[in-house]
């Protein structure tokens, strides 16, 4: 897949994974910590420190070489203060062309269209650079918010999967969103 380290949209710059930002994702980790709970599985204390992260960066940067997944590191233009993540993992290639669509934005940026505008960003990335032909996305039922959105993007409901996910603790129901590259 042809991959650049960084797109860039209207107001933000995506940042593929790399270990040289360890210390601006503990720092987005640790202030979204208790806002991000609802939706993550529980996490150790040994989560939030750099060794545990700079692992985790280097794994990911390896993935997008091994085409698994991709993971991008949402900035404002011009700050290096982390906002947000896209990732599209589970890349299948061969004649499914499909990966998962998830995402997490700061809880001081909700609202500002941030979200839509990278995921529109990496919905032009999966297809065109990455060549993909369906991108899914599971989102718990009382996520309205993200249901929206996603259904603005063009995003439609394939159904339900009864406890789909473990979050914190508990076996979560979740709605199948998908949106096809209708180009390709």
């Amino acid at each position: 897949m042809a991959m650049k380290d960084m797109y860039e949209t209207e107001r933000l710059n995506l940042h593929i994974s790399n270990p040289k930002m360890v210390k601006e994702v503990i720092d987005y980790l640790s202030r979204n910590k208790v806002f991000l709970s609802n939706i993550e599985p529980i996490r150790s204390e040994h989560y939030y420190t750099e060794e545990y992260q700079k692992k985790i960066l280097i794994d990911e940067y390896l993935q997008v070489w091994n085409n698994a997944s991709v993971k991008y590191w949402l900035t404002k233009k011009g700050e290096e203060r982390i906002i947000g993540t896209i990732i599209f993992n589970g890349i299948i290639k061969g004649s499914f062309q499909s990966c998962y669509l998830s995402y997490r934005l700061d809880k001081d940026e909700l609202q500002k269209g941030y979200m839509q505008e990278a995921i529109e960003k990496g919905i032009e990335i999966a297809f065109k650079d990455m060549g993909l032909h369906r991108i899914e996305a599971n989102l718990m039922p009382d996520n309205k918010w993200s249901i929206d959105m996603l259904s603005k993007l063009g995003f439609e409901n394939e159904g339900f999967s009864k406890k789909y996910l473990k979050i914190q603790g508990k076996w979560e129901d979740h709605i199948h969103m998908v949106l096809l590259n209708e180009e390709d």
